[in-house]
């Protein structure tokens, strides 16, 4: 198991990334890494400490993209750099090594990735998709958080069964609960995008249930949360950043007074819990879905043992070979069929509208009101209630 690692991306780089490189190698005893950028500084790092020399290789490369730049030119112009050197080792040897992590320019290493490894076979729009932890203890993936800022219905359905795929694959989770990202639960809420998308879902192979209001993101009650990249990296941004200032504000609170401190004593272990429990660096960063080849956006501002969570996942999807399982369900699905059929109820919508304007002339009607939802859904279940899935060539 070989997996490579940008040395110089990250805040803390070069130190805390080889010190997470070194956990890793005495945690998993077959594993061997590639670290790439200046080899000389690397040597520098690694001076006094014992790894298994076997087990570590050094590529050099002369440059560093840092986050000021455009990631697009970067890419093209800084060809010695880690993030391209790292890419371009990855896709000419996709069978020595399972994958590539970075905690350098995020914008950098998507479009690395998406120009230089390509699209899963199938695949519109590869999506970043981060796991944040929740009330109940268990994770929840943001897909996608910046990616593709804006998107069709077509990229959201996509996003949702790579996303169920990946939760399903990676984490072991039977039936992942999918959602789509909106501003209330009702089906007619929303823009003329989530619209347009919540039809496609309900017929998509997988466990979708519903719109999800912003403010249950961290509830626990879904696994797979499904927005175009402009919403989900405000939604992303806007949740770490209240956290951050709850965590602050609690913190001085009990710390600005004597009463306080003595209060904090006391709550000292349950706070500690509280703040483990809601540690988004501590699982591992974002993935990249719907890229040949797998690759994982550590954070910037990872230390060792941060960057070395976005190590083990990496590892875990290499283990695991989701690309093959996303390959997989995005061919197994006629995406003609599933919008042909949600034009037909649209048009049955809009028919029983029709009908009930004339019926109802001089009564004003509710657009929402729950007759008029409940005729539209008798109607609409008259029609084959699910899209057939391709068939395999046997």
């Amino acid at each position: 198991m070989k997996i490579i690692i940008d040395a110089f991306g990250g805040d803390n780089a070069p130190a805390e990334v080889i010190n997470a490189s070194l956990l890793a190698l005495y945690k998993y005893k077959n594993l061997k890494i590639t670290l790439v950028g200046k080899s000389e500084i690397i040597q520098d790092n690694l001076k006094g400490k014992k790894y298994d020399q076997s087990r570590l290789d050094i590529v050099d490369a002369r440059e560093v993209i840092t986050c000021d730049e455009s990631p697009v030119d970067a890419i093209r112009n800084k060809k010695d750099s880690s993030i391209v050197r790292a890419i371009e080792l990855l896709k000419e040897k996709p069978d020595e090594y399972i994958g590539f992590v970075s905690a350098g320019s995020t914008g950098a290493l998507l479009s690395g990735a998406v120009l230089k490894l390509g699209r899963i076979k199938g695949v519109v729009r590869p999506a970043l998709a981060p796991l944040l932890p929740t009330a109940k203890g268990t994770p929840v993936m943001l897909i996608d958080a910046g990616a593709n800022m804006d998107v069709k219905p077509i990229n959201l359905v996509q996003f949702a069964l790579m996303g169920s795929a990946y939760m399903h694959k990676v984490l072991g989770i039977s039936k992942p609960r999918v959602a789509l990202l909106n501003v209330g639960t009702e089906d007619l809420k929303g823009n003329e995008l989530t619209k347009e998308t919540l039809p496609l879902l309900k017929q998509l192979p997988i466990n979708f249930v519903g719109n999800m209001e912003a403010r249950d993101f961290l509830s626990g009650n879904y696994d797979v949360v499904v927005a175009d990249g402009f919403s989900g990296n405000v939604l992303l941004k806007s949740t770490e950043g209240a956290c951050k200032i709850l965590l602050k504000e609690l913190k001085n609170a009990m710390l600005g007074s004597l009463r306080g401190k003595i209060g904090a004593l006391f709550l000292k272990k349950s706070l500690k819990q509280v703040v483990k429990k809601f540690d988004y660096e501590g699982l591992g960063g974002s993935v990249l879905l719907g890229a040949k080849g797998v690759v994982v956006k550590g954070h910037g501002s990872s230390k060792a043992r941060e960057f070395l969570s976005a190590i083990e996942h990496l590892i875990a999807m290499g283990e695991s070979d989701v690309n093959k399982t996303i390959e997989k369900v995005i061919s197994e699905v006629d995406i003609e069929r599933l919008e042909e059929k949600a034009e037909i109820d649209a048009q049955l919508v809009a028919k029983v509208k029709d009908s009930k304007k004339e019926e109802n002339s001089d009564i004003a009607v509710e657009p929402n009101s729950p007759e008029l939802v409940e005729e539209m859904a008798e109607e609409i279940a008259q029609q084959p209630s699910e899209i057939e899935v391709v068939e395999e060539d046997k």
